[in-house]
This record gives C-alpha cells, sequence and structure tokens, in this order.
C-alpha cells in the first residue's frame, strides 16, 4: 500500500549525457533535485524513454519504487486498484514522475487513469525482500559453466544444466541439494528472480543449509523438438527418474551432496512448479520439500480416448483427488498463486491451486498458499524467495536423514480456502 503522503515531481526529459543510476540513488535524488538536467536525464536513462511513453516504466528496490509517465494531460496513477493522487508536472514538460512505498514479499499492480480512460501499467511488479539484495561481507557462490546431458531415458534427449556451489562448500561434508526446472532463468545473477543472491544471503544467516543447486532447462529432441511440457506436465515417475538416474547422478560424481529425501528440495514455475510436485509425489525418498509457483495443476497433457490405451496420460488436474484419496506422502509444500491467473481449456490455474492447497490441508500435510492478485507471472514468487526457502528448509538438521512433517498450528487452525466472486 502507498503511503498516504507521496513525493510528487514533474520533469522534461532533455538528451543530456547521464549515467544509469542506482534505484536507491535515483529516488533520492528526486527529492532534491528533480528540476536537474542530469536528474531528468537518468530519469530517462534508468527507466526507460520508450517505457515512460508507454506508461509501463517503473523501477523499485525493495520498498521504494519511482514511476513515471508522459501525458500531455493530468495522469493519476493506481497502485493496487487505488489512487495515489494526482501527480504534477514541471512547465514546459509531458513527463511526469511519483515515488512511494510498497509491502515487499510479494507483487503488485498499477496503471493511469488518463482524462476518464485507462493507460499503461503492469499487473506484476515484484517488491522484492531485504535478502534479494548483495550484502556486504557476504561470500559469493560459483556457477558452473554450462552442462550438456544427453538423456537415455528421454532417447536422444539434449538437456542443458548448471550447478551452483556456495563458498562454503566443503568436499568432505556432504551438502543438502535444490533442483530447480527452467534452470537457465536463474544464471544471470541480478536476472528478476536473483537466486543465487538469496541463497547466498541465506545460507550465510544459516537459514538454509549450504547447499548445491542444480539448475537444469527443459530438453530438446531430435529435431529441435521442445519437450517441456512432455517432462513438466506428464504425471508420471518418468521425470523423477531422469533426474535421479542421469542428472543427479552426474552431480554426484563431482560434488558430495546428500542422497537422502530429508536433505533434498524441488522448485519450479508453472509447468516447472507441477513438475517438482510430481518429483517429490514420486519418489518422497530423493526430494520432501517443494516449491511451486504459479503451478500448472491442470490438464495440459491430459489425453485420453487414444486408439492405443498406453498412450492415454494423466494430467496434473488430477492431483487435488490423488492427494485427497492416496497415502499421505512425507513432505512439505509452497505453493503461490494469483486471482489473476490463466484460464483456459486446460484448466483453472487459481482454482486448481486452491482445490490443492485444500487437499494438502484435509491431509493435514505441512503445506503453505501464498496467494496474490498477479497473472500468469513470476513476479510474487522471486519477491518471496527468501521467505519461501527459509519456510521449506526451517528446522533442518544436517545431523538427521529423516524427519515426519507436521502441519503447522497457525495452519491447522485456520478455516479451508473459500471463493469469492469479485468480478461481477
Amino acid at each position: 500500500m502507498l503511503p498516504r503522503t507521496l513525493t510528487v515531481f514533474a520533469v522534461s526529459l532533455l538528451s543530456l549525457p547521464a549515467e544509469k543510476l542506482p534505484v536507491p540513488t535515483l529516488i533520492q535524488q528526486s527529492k532534491s533535485g528533480a528540476k536537474s538536467a542530469a536528474f531528468r536525464q537518468a530519469l530517462a536513462d534508468t527507466l526507460g524513454q520508450e517505457a515512460i511513453a508507454k506508461g509501463a516504466a517503473f523501477a523499485g528496490h525493495g520498498p521504494d519504487f519511482i514511476w513515471a509517465v508522459e501525458s500531455e494531460k493530468t495522469p493519476v496513477l493506481y497502485v493496487d486498484g487505488q489512487a495515489t493522487g494526482k501527480m504534477t508536472r514541471l512547465a514546459n514538460s509531458n513527463v511526469w514522475f511519483q515515488t512511494g512505498k510498497l509491502k515487499t514479499g510479494t507483487s503488485h499492480n498499477f496503471h493511469y487513469a488518463i482524462d476518464g480512460s485507462r493507460f499503461g501499467g503492469n499487473p506484476n511488479i515484484p517488491a522484492y525482500l531485504p535478502d534479494s539484495y548483495e550484502k556486504q561481507g557476504v561470500p559469493q557462490g560459483k556457477l558452473s559453466e554450462k552442462l550438456v546431458h544427453t538423456s537415455r531415458i528421454y532417447p536422444g534427449m539434449k538437456s542443458d544444466y548448471w550447478i551452483w556451489v556456495p563458498a562454503q562448500y566443503n568436499p568432505s561434508t556432504p551438502a543438502a541439494l535444490m533442483v530447480w526446472q527452467d534452470g537457465h532463468g536463474l544464471v544471470a545473477r541480478e536476472g528478476s528472480t536473483r537466486a543465487q543472491i538469496v541463497w547466498e544471503n541465506l545460507i550465510q544467516q544459516k537459514k538454509i543449509p549450504v547447499m548445491v543447486h542444480v539448475l537444469i532447462s527443459p530438453g530438446l529432441a531430435e529435431g529441435e523438438r521442445r519437450m517441456r511440457s512432455i517432462q513438466y506436465d506428464t504425471v508420471s515417475d518418468r521425470y523423477a527418474r531422469f533426474l535421479r538416474d542421469e542428472i543427479l547422478a552426474e552431480v554426484q560424481a563431482k560434488y558430495n551432496v546428500r542422497k537422502d529425501g530429508y536433505s533434498r528440495g524441488i522448485a519450479g514455475n508453472s509447468s516447472g512448479g507441477i513438475c517438482a510436485f510430481n518429483v517429490a509425489w514420486q519418489q518422497p525418498d530423493q526430494f520432501s520439500r517443494v516449491l511451486s509457483h504459479i503451478g500448472s495443476f491442470t490438464a495440459l497433457q491430459w489425453r485420453y480416448n487414444q486408439p492405443d490405451p498406453k498412450d492415454n496420460l494423466e494430467g496434473g488436474n488430477i492431483y487435488p483427488f490423488l492427494v485427497r484419496r492416496e497415502p499421505k506422502r512425507n513432505i512439505r509444500v509452497w505453493l503461490q498463486d494469483g486471482a489473476e491467473d490463466l484460464e483456459n481449456r486446460a484448466g483453472s490455474w487459481p482454482l486448481q491451486n486452491i482445490q490443492l492447497a485444500n487437499s494438502l490441508k484435509q491431509k493435514e500435510y505441512d503445506f503453505h498458499l501464498s496467494w496474490g492478485n498477479g497473472t500468469h507471472s513470476a513476479a510474487h514468487g522471486n519477491a518471496e524467495l527468501a521467505d519461501s526457502l527459509t519456510w521449506l528448509w526451517r528446522d533442518y538438521d544436517p545431523s538427521k536423514t529423516e524427519q515426519t512433517y507436521e502441519m503447522e498450528p497457525a495452519e491447522r487452525e485456520k478455516p479451508l480456502f473459500r471463493i469469492t466472486i469479485s468480478n461481477r
């Protein structure tokens, strides 16, 4: 939520040489130097002139945000559906900007109203937690070069993957392990996930154990056929065996990692989210900690009435019902989704995540549902990554190889999730 009192300025952009500023510096300069040519240029350099013209420009650092828009008429900035007050422009300028604070650990949305019409905006802007930023004195881990694996379980399929090792790793002490689907999205250190920075900060604070991370991308079959949905959305043990018998066998040949499921976690977004859950469901002895963002618990790979019955496939839509009917697995699960997630012929992402959460609750799993208003975007999950990992690995004891997970008392006291129609 934005504070009631906001600093509002208007500027004109000049084509003067200036360096792109860090967001905290840009916001600080806005408080005292809004009329300076250097600041006006830095605003354009940092937020992007094209994005400003389209009404999509924003930047944030933790709770501190800045927005800018170009408009001949007075714009009103709306954040999370609430007007923040009229913006002001300088004389002879059509560029307006505003600063404010947002709640961290989640995503937000914004747009403008100009002359009664909606303009620009973004439905998914992450407000990162403090542990998503580098901190002085925290040692950096090391990311391997890209490795390429040719599969036997998926004959001929090639998969790229990377191995991230923390500075605290000691070959004489087996490390915990996490596997991340769509791993190419975590390779850039200061990319949208900021995952490597989060891992470093949490390891340094002992909120998660010393841990090796495997970042694996979906494979390509012969003819460059993309295998992502086949690997991730199919409800079977095939991908779980692929990880155990092929990828992790290579990792274990290079690094001393724990082999007990208690010391292993698995994560992913969208189809990668259901994939993470599916792997732990199929092999809880290998992975017992699951992180699913905007998980696709829908019928993307459901196949029925095939000429050959063996070609019929279960889809992720059955998981809420499998959880209710099948014996309880010893797994811990963090789910995240948003009210504006996808709705298409494969199913409803929000409803299926709520269904799965209620199923987990009914069977007394140790689970958490993080709910927001975002669309099918990783922004919310990225913003809360430090919290979700801390929760997944809470009470970890390296002297143990197993633990019976139990629902938290606070969750046990809460009711099941219920649906309210809000758009009609």
